[in-house]
């Protein structure tokens, strides 16, 4: 017997192990046959979606996935490193409450403790995920409904407009889309916000790599590859300078990506880390220190894109047919200069930033322990 099964409040973290090993239609059928409430990495946001989507947890994860973490008497992590950026400076502060089984096929990621009493399963994904759907484990239906309720009531907090025009783009993209995701801070709001419809589609996701400018390189692939179906690719205004010749590419074969550029003008996220680490002195990231963007729209049309400028999510509904044709279109999404990545755990300090009103985290917390 794998399962511990005193757990009240159990959770399940899926990684992109779990694709890696072929599994995530077993990980999906174990949560549909068990309902316990389950996280992903940033790397495996795709793989849990439609009504299973809760969120991921970390760094910039959605409060409401580090605040389960906070509530879970039992959390087992499949194919998920559970690096630093996952369980933050202060481990002891990550999961509290719980006992932590971990599932990894590389012996050398177990040889880190993360609690002192986990329990670890040197064993490939698919084979641990089969194991588990062979016991006899309970539903838990009313602790993940309280998970979900919980996590309707954040859902008005932490939104920027990144995060605005993402879940906008998401309520105009077709059931298992397949978009390509950049780096920076485009990456974070699309993994925080980006829900797909159905259970099929693919968010290709940059993840640890770092590789800004990958976005669109990504999406060339995908479209080579599904030529039927378009594809998506959000980026920003600097991951898309990196590639920006590839829009050629687009051209040239008449391939159907939409390409959604979020600019604000800016480096965001290097900059947003040096106004909080080193005192607003900024280098090459915005205008007065040497960084500056050009027109998108003029580009991607001399390039013979179908482009246009758009001032709010709201003004993308005029361009929904665009989404549906076989001709790539570019969408040049303009953002505040000021945006930031909300939440986020300090990492000073080991809180999470911004802090809302003491009595919306009492009610959430409430929620989640009454379960």
């Amino acid at each position: 017997m794998i399962f511990p099964m005193t757990s009240k409040k159990p959770v399940f973290i899926a990684g992109n192990g779990v694709r890696l090993a072929d599994a995530a239609g077993l990980m999906n059928e174990l949560i549909e046959k068990t309902d316990i409430p389950a996280l992903t990495t940033m790397n495996a946001v795709d793989l849990l979606q439609d009504q299973h989507h809760i969120g991921f947890f970390g760094i910039h994860g959605n409060r409401i996935a580090n605040t389960i973490l906070e509530e879970a008497d039992v959390v087992i992590a499949i194919g998920a490193k559970l690096g630093i950026r996952q369980v933050g400076h202060y481990i002891e502060r990550w999961a509290p409450k719980a006992k932590l089984i971990r599932v990894d096929i590389d012996p050398y990621e177990l040889k880190r403790d993360i609690k002192p009493d986990e329990q670890k399963h040197n064993t490939n994904a698919k084979d641990f995920i089969a194991a588990l759907l062979l016991e006899d484990i309970p539903k838990y239906t009313q602790w993940k409904d309280a998970c979900i309720s919980a996590k309707n009531i954040l859902a008005a907090f932490d939104r920027d407009t990144g995060n605005e025009y993402i879940e906008k783009i998401s309520s105009l993209l077709p059931e298992s889309p397949i978009v390509a995701v950049d780096v920076g801070q485009n990456q974070v709001w699309s993994a925080q916000s980006l829900n797909l419809k159905g259970k099929d589609g693919r968010i290709l996701i940059g993840g640890g790599y770092g590789s800004m400018g990958c976005g669109l390189p990504y999406a060339i692939g995908a479209a080579i590859a599904h030529r039927e179906n378009p594809v998506f690719c959000i980026t920003g205004d600097g991951g898309l300078q990196m590639n920006i010749q590839e829009l050629q590419v687009l051209a040239r074969e008449q391939l159907p990506v939409k390409v959604f550029v979020l600019n604000n003008a800016v480096l965001g996220k290097i900059s947003e880390a040096q106004t909080m680490s080193f005192g607003s002195r900024f280098i090459c990231t915005t205008a007065s220190s040497g960084y500056t963007v050009p027109d998108f729209r003029k580009i991607a049309e001399a390039y013979g894109i179908t482009s246009t400028t758009v001032q709010t999510p709201e003004e993308l509904d005029e361009y929904s047919e665009w989404l549906k044709n076989d001709q790539p279109c570019l969408f040049n999404l303009l953002l505040p200069q000021n945006t930031k990545l909300y939440p986020k755990i300090d990492w000073e300090s080991g809180e999470t930033i911004p802090k809302l009103d003491q009595s919306v985290m009492d009610d959430i917390r409430k929620i989640l322990r009454e379960a």
